[in-house]
């Protein structure tokens, strides 16, 4: 359930600006986006995990927090960064 390192590593060069970049927002969002979509599957599998819900949430809010620094800082990079992980409309 947890990310690999492999899969971590590609997020970080995808949305990072070097492949030590893991502290920059774009890839912190990413690699939230990428355990709640983990975890999503994993509680359709599991509807009764209710500590797995909770940590969803955490994680979405974080998610949500981080997202809604971006927008209000730089507004070009959140709208890239939203269509490329397609978490909107």
């Amino acid at each position: 359930m947890a990310l690999t390192k492999e899969r971590t590593a590609e997020l970080v060069k995808k949305f990072g600006k070097n492949e030590h970049d893991t502290g920059s927002i774009e890839v912190q969002i990413a690699l939230l986006t990428e355990q709640i979509n983990e975890l999503t599957k994993h509680l359709k599998a599991n509807k009764k995990d209710a500590s797995g819900r909770r940590g969803l949430f955490v994680l979405v809010g974080k998610r949500r927090g981080l997202l809604d620094y971006l927008n209000r800082t730089d507004r070009d990079s959140y709208i890239r960064i939203l269509a490329s992980l397609g978490i909107r409309k």
